[in-house]
């Protein structure tokens, strides 16, 4: 996973998105590739950001399959840091999903996360330093009925996050985790390696 922000210099305004591929086993069975961006808006009065962006899918089948589908989607966030306690740094991101799926109807879906970052040997997350990285994200979805007599659970997933995260300079983080999925049919694990990049 890649992840990217840039804020414009002299505004409020920034850019900021990610690339995910996901595999089902270790490389080569496509479980999703995710190309997402947005503009951002921080206001001057407020420790928030807020996003509007656009995300395309494309999922694979489990196996030797190499059907795929395709998934437009538009999505609004607010994103609330918070520091807690000496070392404790919070964020909380809200945000709005509008999925324009392939042979479905039209949905959305409401998504909490809450992160949590702990640096081990300072007590800021600066060059150098290694940090804990958690997190958890809980996905409802808007409505149930999604065509042709389908339905989904209101409940969409629960995902738990433990990863080892190191900042290799001011712009450059990377972190090492496993994470946790859990729908209403199945529960799976993965590991993550990201690359977070301020530039």
């Amino acid at each position: 996973m890649y992840f990217y922000k840039h804020q414009f210099q002299n505004s409020q305004f920034g850019v900021q998105g990610d690339v995910q591929y996901r595999n089902w086993n270790i490389i080569g069975d496509l479980e999703q590739l995710l190309l997402r961006s947005g503009v951002t808006y921080q206001p001057k009065a407020a420790d928030v950001l807020f996003t509007l962006g656009y995300a395309h899918v494309t999922s694979g089948a489990l196996g030797d399959s190499n059907d795929t589908s395709a998934e437009s989607r538009i999505y609004q966030e607010a994103l609330l840091p918070q520091k807690v306690g000496g070392r404790f740094y919070l964020t909380h991101r809200f945000r709005y999903e509008q999925h324009f799926v392939e042979d479905q109807d039209f949905r959305t879906r409401y998504r909490y996360n809450l992160f949590l970052n702990i640096p081990f040997t300072a007590k800021t997350i600066s060059p150098k330093v290694f940090y804990a990285a958690l997190y958890n994200e809980l996905f409802i979805n808007g409505q149930t009925d999604i065509g042709d007599g389908r339905e989904v659970e209101l409940f969409d997933r629960n995902r738990t996050y433990l990863g080892i995260g190191y900042a290799l300079n001011e712009s450059i983080r990377f972190q090492l985790g496993w994470m946790n999925q859990k729908t209403a049919n199945r529960g799976k694990a993965q590991f993550q390696l990201s690359m977070h990049h301020k530039f």
